[in-house]
C-alpha cells in the first residue's frame, strides 16, 4: 500500500512552522511526524501539502493509496486499523478524518459514501503550535519505546552521575563525560554522534538527536528535544528545537518551539509566564488575532531562518515568523512578521536578497546547499506574509 500524509485543517494553526514544511515534518518527541509513521508502517510516506512546498516535498500517488492526517501521531492500535483499511473505508476520530482509502482514478472523495470506522481511543494530535512543546513529553516517551525496544544502549561512562539508568539510551558514537542525567522523571535519549559536554545537568524526558550538542554546564529540564545538528547551552525548559539551530550560550528558553536554521544570540531570554499569572494568548495566523492557549506557561514560537542578537528579550507568548532578524534593547512586540528587521524601536522589511545571502552562508557552514527550491519557498513566504509588514507595498 502507498501511504500519503496530508496537512489537514491543522496546517494554518501550525504556522509559522508550516510555512516552510508540511505538517508531517514537524518534530515532536524524538522523531518528526513523518518519521514516526514511516517507522510504524515500515514504508516510505510522501506528503500532500501546499502547492509551493510540493516541489521540495512531492507527493507520490499510486493506484491504491491511504491518505493519513499528519496532525495525528501514530500508535500500534491506530496502525492496525490503517493497515487493514479497504476500499471505501475511512477512519474517524469524532468529526476528524484520520485516514481514508483512495485510488488514482478518483476525482473526489465523498465521505458519505464511505464506511466510517470509529477510533475512540486517545491519540496524540498536534493541532496548535503550542502542542509541540505541551505534548512533547508524551511524544518522547512513545518514540523512546519505539526506537529502543529490543535494543541495547551503548554503555554509560562511569564519569557520569546517573539516576534511572534503565531509562537512558545512548546511540553509537555519542559522547558524554562528567554529566548529570536524571531519567527518573522521564526517558533520556542520546542520538548518534551527539555530544553532551562536561558539567551539563539534564532531567528527562529529554531527546538529543543525532549530531546535536549540549554545551558546557547547560541546565536542561524536560520535556525537551534538541533536533539534529543543533547546539544548545544555558538553561532550557520544556522546549523543542528543530534541526540545525543554535542556542549556544547562557540565557533562558522555556516552553518554546524554535524552527530550523535559527540562532539565538548570547544571553537571549524569553518569558514563559505573565506577571499576573494569566492565561497566555498567542498570535494566530488564521484569525489574525491573539488566540487563547489555555496555558499559563508559553514562551517563544520562532519560524525557520530567524535570528536574534545578544541580550534579546522576548515577552511571554511571542511569535516570530520566518527569516526575521531581531536585535536591540527592550521587548519586541508579541508578533514579529516574517522577513522583519529590527526590534522594540520598530521594524523594517528584511529584503529577500539579503536574507538569501545569509541563509546560503549559514547552510554552507553545515555543508548543506541553499537550493533553488529553498529559495522559491522563502520567496512564497515573503509574499504570503506581506500584509503583516508595515511599509510593504
Amino acid at each position: 500500500m502507498n501511504y500519503i500524509l496530508f496537512d489537514g485543517p491543522a496546517r494554518n494553526n501550525l504556522l509559522p512552522f508550516t510555512y516552510t514544511r508540511p505538517v508531517a515534518d514537524i518534530r515532536v518527541g524524538i522523531l518528526t511526524i513523518r518519521e514516526k509513521w514511516e517507522t510504524f508502517l515500515g514504508s516510505t510516506c510522501t506528503t500532500l501539502t501546499e502547492a509551493y512546498l510540493s516541489e521540495k516535498y512531492p507527493m507520490v500517488e499510486l493506484e491504491e493509496n491511504v491518505m493519513i492526517n499528519a496532525s495525528y501521531l501514530p500508535n500500534q492500535e491506530l496502525i492496525e486499523l490503517i493497515k487493514n483499511i479497504k476500499e471505501n473505508q475511512a477512519v474517524f476520530h469524532g468529526e476528524d478524518v484520520i485516514a481514508f482509502y483512495t485510488t488514482d482514478s478518483q476525482d473526489e472523495v465523498n465521505f458519505e459514501s464511505y464506511e466510517a470506522i470509529e477510533y475512540d481511543n486517545a491519540s496524540l494530535k498536534i493541532e496548535h503550535t503550542w502542542d509541540v512543546f505541551a505534548k512533547n513529553g508524551e511524544a518522547i516517551k512513545a518514540d523512546f519505546e519505539l526506537l529502543t525496544k529490543d535494543r541495547t544502549s551503548q554503555p554509560i561512562s562511569k564519569t557520569n552521575n546517573i539516576l534511572g539508568a534503565e531509562h537512558i539510551f545512548i546511540e553509537k558514537g555519542a559522547s558524554l563525560e562528567f554529566v548529570t542525567l536524571n531519567a527518573n522523571s522521564g526517558p533520556i535519549y542520546i542520538g548518534k554522534d551527539a555530544e553532551i559536554m562536561e558539567g551539563s545537568m539534564i532531567r528527562g524526558p529529554f531527546a538529543l538527536c543525532e549530531y546535536a550538542t549540549v554545551k558546557l554546564g547547560a541546565k536542561i529540564y524536560g520535556p525537551t528535544t534538541i533536533g539534529p545538528y543543533s547546539k544548545v547551552g544555558g538553561e532550557v525548559n520544556n522546549s523543542v528545537i528543530f534541526g540545525y539551530s543554535n542556542k549556544g550560550h547562557d540565557g533562558f528558553l522555556g516552553n518554546s518551539v524554535i524552527g530550523e536554521w535559527c540562532n539565538l544570540g548570547a544571553d537571549t531570554n524569553n518569558s514563559n509566564l505573565k506577571n499576573n499569572y494569566a492565561e497566555v494568548r498567542l498570535w494566530d495566523y488564521e484569525s489574525e488575532g491573539f488566540a487563547r492557549t489555555g496555558l499559563q506557561f508559553c514562551g517563544l514560537m520562532m519560524g525557520d531562518h530567524s535570528k536574534c542578537g545578544i541580550n534579546t528579550m522576548f515577552n511571554t507568548g511571542t511569535v516570530v515568523g520566518v527569516s526575521a532578524n531581531i536585535f536591540g534593547s527592550g521587548f519586541p512586540r508579541n508578533f514579529v512578521p516574517s522577513f522583519s528587521w529590527g526590534g522594540s524601536s520598530g521594524f523594517k522589511t528584511y529584503l529577500t536578497k539579503k536574507a538569501f545571502e545569509v541563509a546560503e552562508v549559514v547552510m554552507q557552514r553545515r555543508n548543506i546547499e541553499f537550493t533553488d527550491k529553498d529559495k522559491a519557498i522563502l520567496e512564497q513566504v515573503f509574499e504570503h506574509t506581506k500584509k503583516w509588514r508595515k511599509g510593504d507595498d
